[in-house]
């Protein structure tokens, strides 16, 4: 379910503590793939959040339910190729064993069961994607990713500055 738009604006500012973990997924070697680690870049450049965790990894593994397990809230972001997505969606996410574990493939809603079941934990997960569509081995977001991208950064940022907690230090 999407969250709305009071929800995502309330979001990043709750997340300037150091029991938030915001951690983006991807590979900035195939193109578009490279917006989870985008997002988490501008977050850096513009010193948002400088109290939360920040990470970058290529993929989940079934190690992050250990590491979720020490944080009151986690914001995962990657980028998507769902047709329907326009440019970024939000959503609040919930623990469900869904079996997609491979080598290279597990579920945020998997992290979070895993993380529930081995260490009887939830912490509050939102899952944040934003549209991409060349996945090539080629370095660089294509223009259309720039522009979902900047459009999730402009919301989160206009938001940001309405609000009265200091989240820019």
């Amino acid at each position: 379910m999407n969250s709305s738009v009071d929800e995502m604006a309330r979001l990043l500012a709750d997340y300037n503590n150091s029991d938030s973990l915001i951690y983006g997924i991807g590979n900035v070697g195939r193109q578009d793939d490279g917006l989870g680690w985008a997002f988490i870049d501008w977050l850096e450049s513009e010193s948002i959040c400088p109290k939360a965790e920040l990470m970058r990894h290529y993929q989940l593994h079934l190690e992050d339910a250990d590491m979720i397990s020490y944080k009151k809230q986690v914001l995962f972001v990657d980028a998507s190729k769902v047709p329907d997505l326009k440019t970024f969606q939000l959503e609040k996410v919930e623990p469900i064993m869904d079996f997609s574990f491979t080598s290279h493939a597990i579920s945020v809603e998997s992290i979070l069961a895993t993380c529930q079941t081995c260490f009887d934990y939830t912490p509050d997960v939102h899952f944040l994607t934003i549209k991409g569509y060349e996945w090539e081995l080629q370095m660089g977001l294509t223009p259309e990713a720039k522009q979902n991208l900047e459009a999730a950064t402009t919301f989160f940022k206009q938001n940001l500055n309405n609000r009265t907690g200091v989240i820019y230090e």
